[in-house]
């Protein structure tokens, strides 16, 4: 079980303004993540979601803004974070194997000029078993469907054995078995004490999946818990009405508090 360092923001945003041909694609984002658990960015396409976990890795430049990790800039904090990119991102064509993929999630922890030994690759191999891929180690990764190389990527992202975890859109183009396998995990690495940020795009499981989120288009519109953060007027003022699930989520949620 992981422990809070105390009085210390696991993650600080503040002021953070990225621009692309001087053009703001997120402006003046300020957000703090205090407690371990699951948060979700959602926001319409376009809203600088995938931008914005980017840009607290230092992997996009800021024209403005910093970060900070358990207080520390982000830099100093790498070996504490991982990341799992989106699926569209990666060339699966690399000649790499499955077990190879994960193991590279354990070379952050070996320093320089050290190959992983027994103790790295045993962790690889938990890893992959954790996902349900075990007997896929020695396939290579382009010949995996899209649901299998989502979870490869997330054996990867364990193997790192990181406290703070940024996940962009891991639930897209996957099946219903790979998306439940997946949250699973989330869960039980919360319940670890490790602090998982998804970019998410379906608004339909944010109540069931998280504990807080994250509404963005451009600027934040609304975060904090997902109970009192996430309804009818902050996905209005979010998405414009351009979506006519709206008015039937806010129900359901409305709906779902009820009965609780």
């Amino acid at each position: 079980m992981i422990e809070a360092e105390a009085d210390t923001p696991i993650l600080d945003v503040h002021d953070m303004t990225v621009a692309y041909n001087r053009r703001p694609v997120l402006w003046n984002v300020d957000l703090t993540i205090r407690k371990p658990g699951l948060t979700a960015i959602i926001g319409p396409n376009g809203a600088g979601k995938s931008t914005m976990i980017r840009s607290v890795m230092g992997l996009v430049p800021m024209v403005s803004g910093t970060v900070t990790a358990w207080g520390e800039e982000i830099a100093k904090q790498r070996h504490r974070i991982g990341y799992v990119p989106q699926r569209g991102s990666v060339d699966w064509d690399f000649p790499i194997s499955v077990f190879e993929t994960v193991l590279m999630g354990t070379f952050g922890n070996l320093g320089w000029f050290r190959r992983p030994g027994r103790k790295q690759k045993e962790l690889a191999s938990q890893c992959l078993e954790r996902v349900g891929m075990q007997d896929f180690a020695n396939r290579q990764i382009g010949q995996l469907s899209g649901g299998q190389q989502q979870r490869v990527f997330l054996a990867r992202a364990l193997a790192q054995e990181a406290e703070l975890y940024f996940m962009d859109e891991p639930m897209a183009g996957v099946d219903a078995a790979t998306e439940r396998i997946v949250f699973d995990l989330l869960k039980s690495l919360s319940e670890e004490g490790r602090t998982i940020v998804v970019v998410h795009h379906d608004l339909r499981t944010v109540p069931e999946y998280f504990d807080d989120v994250v509404l963005l288009n451009v600027r934040i519109v609304a975060s904090g818990p997902v109970d009192t953060t996430f309804n009818s007027a902050n996905l209005q003022a979010t998405y414009g009405g351009r979506l006519s699930i709206l008015d039937t989520m806010a129900e359901a949620v409305q709906k779902q508090k009820e009965t609780e």
